[in-house]
């Protein structure tokens, strides 16, 4: 099963991504840590994104496509995979329909987690205060900042899905455990 799960940041993609990597044996894959990992690792890839994040540019959807294609061929992203900050674009988007049909694997789901983005400033705090400021996009500023991007940039792909007929979702202002108990029935 491979899905995509989408929402403004905050919203709590990566707590039930990691929810689903725990009960269903899938595998998250970060496009950010998956960089970073290629870097490190000194591949091809890697020695590629890295002059291209020197320069402070953004790096490729194909350099982008070509890490998750390779990464999708390990054998422990045989039961499926949860897609976390990709596609972040239509052109993203497509790219990943091309690479998946590719492989002859489809999109199983693209679920949505709605929250209202007023509640998100006091969720972030909470978190802050929570983790004791261990992440240090956890402030209003970098929320608005992030909001306008998932504005600009992620939430048109929603169409695009929905015109698929994969898009699904869920109330994400709902406590942890609902969100989960939506997100699993739609996942079956």
């Amino acid at each position: 099963m491979n899905i995509i799960l989408f929402g403004a940041p905050g919203a709590g993609k990566g707590t039930q991504a990691e929810r689903i990597v725990a009960e269903r044996g899938m595998v998250q894959l970060s496009t950010g840590n998956m960089l970073r990992a290629a870097i490190a690792a000194g591949s091809d890839l890697g020695m590629r994104a890295k002059e291209i994040m020197d320069r402070g540019e953004l790096v490729s959807d194909d350099i982008i496509v070509g890490m998750i294609d390779a990464r999708m061929d390990q054998d422990d992203c045989a039961k499926g995979v949860i897609l976390d900050g990709f596609p972040r674009t239509v052109a993203q988007a497509k790219a990943l329909d091309e690479m998946l049909a590719g492989k002859g694997l489809p999109l199983d789901h693209v679920i949505e987690i709605k929250v209202d983005e007023n509640a998100l400033f006091a969720r972030i705090e909470n978190r802050a205060a929570e983790t004791g400021g261990a992440r240090s996009d956890d402030n209003a500023e970098t929320l608005r900042k992030r909001l306008a991007v998932y504005h600009e940039n992620t939430a048109p792909l929603l169409p695009y899905y929905l015109e698929k007929g994969v898009l699904r979702s869920v109330d994400g202002m709902a406590s942890i455990e609902d969100v989960a108990a939506q997100i699993d029935n739609l996942l079956g």
